[in-house]
């Protein structure tokens, strides 16, 4: 479980989380909405630990994560994976190199033990399977289309486990068709590891595919937080607007 209690955060003078507070059930996708620049981002970097808030906490099953600093922080948060907006594959390497990264450096994350180079091989070619990126292993991140790019970022988070899935706008930039392969990737991967997972995103579409609840980010806070059929039922102006923006409820479309 991830509680994020009355989060504080200015930059340069300009807060952009004021008191936030959200609460994250074990095992659930809950999405977080909202227009970009009001600190979606912010947010998961905060969860994430590569940003300190000015005031308020986050526990991640029960460990106050925002109290720690240096090695203590990074053993509470080992479990976490982010897949960054712009997939931040590292461009001096091939995906194989990419997807196995962090096994090459960490080695097992239960346990700490080194894994050979046939073990991490195996591993990279079952999480590139299932991001339908079987045969990629030895292209370059610049050979890869942008939603390659996305399910390479998702396969370097799939081949270590972790227990809480981090997606900063997963679906931007991407045409309708390859938005919603990255959406039912999400869906799959959360089943697959029974992991739990934040999505970031402004996309209505996505929000209501792949989220078990969605929460509106607005004016630093979270408004209002609810399963897709009452949240789109809530008197907001801004929620009001994502609605009339949809022909089709997209859970129709799961296969």
């Amino acid at each position: 479980m991830i509680d994020i209690h009355d989060l504080w955060k200015a930059y340069g003078g300009k807060e952009v989380l004021k008191g936030l507070t959200l609460s994250v059930k074990n095992g659930e996708t809950i999405v977080i909405l909202g227009r970009s620049g009001v600190g979606k981002s912010v947010l998961l970097k905060h969860i994430i630990g590569i940003a300190q808030a000015d005031r308020g906490y986050i526990e991640v099953d029960g460990i106050r994560v925002s109290d720690l600093q240096g090695e203590k922080r990074y053993s509470a948060t080992q479990h976490m994976g982010m897949l960054f907006q712009g997939a931040a594959l590292f461009d001096s390497m091939n995906i194989e190199e990419n997807t196995g990264f962090y096994l090459k450096e960490h080695g097992n994350l239960e346990t700490g033990e080194k894994l050979s180079k046939s073990e991490i091989g195996d591993r990279v070619d079952e999480a590139l399977r299932m991001v339908d990126l079987e045969g990629t292993q030895k292209m370059m991140p610049s050979d890869l289309s942008g939603g390659m790019k996305k399910r390479a970022g998702l396969a370097r988070l799939i081949v270590y486990r972790p227990k809480f899935l981090l997606y900063d706008e997963p679906t931007t930039g991407l045409d309708p068709i390859t938005a919603m392969q990255i959406n039912e990737l999400i869906v799959k991967t959360q089943k697959e590891l029974q992991a739990t997972s934040i999505v970031v995103t402004h996309d209505i579409i996505s929000s209501l595919f792949v989220g078990d609840r969605l929460a509106l980010h607005k004016d630093g806070k979270i408004a209002y937080v609810d399963t897709p059929d009452e949240f789109m039922k809530i008197d907001d102006p801004i929620i009001k607007f994502l609605t009339k923006t949809i022909s089709e409820d997209p859970r129709t479309f799961r296969r």
